[in-house]
């Protein structure tokens, strides 16, 4: 009877643990389920050494000790994980990415970075680009309307959306960021490149560059980048930062 109310015992507590995605209840719920697991296999060692008179209990000792302490390993590393911190989920941060860039405004969103605090309990980043055109007040506005439609479809509070601009006004500096892109793209590991702008006035070229994890030196495709597009405008002056895409397992 003990070990039937233990397994039903555990198996409903982590139902609940997942209902509800708490770690602790869950813990309990394998916790009881291995109770059940222990108590069901001194019985079995007892029905063999009455039936059989054959001792199993030190070895039977020995595979609960082990089993337990693999347990006990397993909940601690993913308590560990969590607290340390983890990937964010590819399908949320997809989903995201997707509902700011559903602003007409908005031609693309970069850099999200979501913390769990809990529970169902988000705050994150976000870079946006957007039109050079774009006053202060227009740009609250759409900043404002953002954190609003993210937090009402995902429950994640933006605490921060920062701005990248992009030439609208200048033929020159809107083929410039096409020729960049290419030279950029073409370089082994860079998954892509945003915030690009061109300042005439100060001869800057400005961007980030994304290189992946699986590049050997990603400081040396980062160089790479940087004399492939000096090559191509020697009068400018360069400002390419070398950006962390954590979010690279998920097609952009």
């Amino acid at each position: 009877m003990a070990v039937l109310v233990k397994i039903l015992l555990g198996r409903y507590v982590k139902h609940v643990g997942e209902t509800v995605r708490s770690d602790s209840l869950m813990n309990s719920g394998q916790d009881a389920t291995l109770d059940a697991v222990i108590s069901a296999s001194t019985l079995a060692a007892a029905a063999v050494y009455l039936l059989f008179h054959v001792s199993l209990e030190a070895w039977l000792g020995a595979v609960i000790a082990v089993v337990i302490i693999k347990s006990g390993l397993e909940m601690l590393g993913d308590t560990l994980s969590k607290i340390l911190g983890e990937r964010a989920d590819a399908r949320l941060v997809t989903d995201i990415k997707s509902t700011i860039r559903q602003f007409p405004e908005v031609q693309g969103a970069y850099d999200l970075v979501i913390h769990n605090y809990g529970p169902d309990s988000y705050n994150g980043s976000v870079h946006i680009e957007v039109p050079d055109t774009l006053d202060a007040d227009d740009l609250d506005k759409l900043i404002r309307k953002i954190s609003v439609e993210v937090f009402r479809k995902h429950d994640v509070i933006l605490t921060a959306i920062g701005v990248y601009s992009f030439n609208t006004r200048d033929p020159e500096a809107a083929a410039a960021r096409e020729n960049v892109s290419k030279l950029v793209t073409d370089v082994p590991h860079v998954m892509g490149m945003h915030g690009f702008y061109m300042d005439k006035a100060e001869k800057t070229i400005r961007f980030d560059v994304v290189v992946s994890f699986d590049a050997a030196d990603r400081r040396e495709v980062h160089g790479e980048v940087c004399r492939r597009v000096q090559t191509a405008y020697p009068d400018y002056a360069l400002q390419v930062t070398l950006d962390t895409d954590f979010s690279e397992i998920i097609a952009e």
